[in-house]
């Protein structure tokens, strides 16, 4: 079905775009208003609170900011709308009508357009945190009522140099979430 579509975004209208987000947030006010649908569970459970919790941790420590650092974890925070310094902003929409399944082949979608960017040698970093900005985002973009912005992806070369890009979120391992039979 391919309920979604993509915006491409570089150069003087990026630039105009970030300058704009920036311009809003305003005390770190990262978000337009209340999100079109919940970035994370209502209520959470483990293992997935620790999970969340520890790579927020280790992403921080790489970065040298300590918990306590509010004004500092913001303007990490607010990283997220500069795409990470990329040249290249893409915005992932669904059409509002889809449901659970298409929104999981949007995911199987972008991840695909993450393997190929890979194979011509460009990193991509995937930011849901842009479906904070949905309404600044769309009236700029002039996206259509009936679209959801998902999220946003950088696109462009890593830093390899900053040591945030060397941080590997902890994984769960095999025997934790697969179960292998027949073999």
């Amino acid at each position: 079905m391919q309920p979604w579509r993509i915006w491409v975004v570089a150069g003087e209208e990026l630039s105009q775009l970030k300058a704009l987000v920036k311009a809003k947030m305003v005390d770190g006010q990262f978000a337009d208003g209340p999100t079109e649908y919940p970035i994370y569970p209502l209520i959470m459970k483990e293992p997935y609170i620790s999970r969340k919790f520890d790579n927020g941790t280790a992403m921080y420590a790489a970065l040298g900011i300590s918990r306590e650092d509010v004004a500092e974890r913001k303007r990490q925070t607010a990283r997220n709308f500069e795409f990470f310094g990329a040249p290249v902003g893409l915005f992932f929409v669904i059409d509002r009508s889809m449901q659970n399944g298409q929104w999981a082949d949007l995911g199987m979608f972008l991840q695909s357009v993450m393997l190929l960017a890979r194979e011509h040698g460009l990193h991509t970093a995937a930011l849901e945190s842009w479906a904070l900005r949905y309404k600044t985002v769309g009236d700029f973009l002039a996206i259509p009522d009936d679209l959801m912005i998902w999220c946003g992806m950088g696109l462009g070369h890593m830093d390899n140099a900053a040591p945030v890009n060397r941080v590997r979120a902890a994984r769960a391992t095999l025997d934790e979430f697969a179960i292998v039979r027949g073999f």
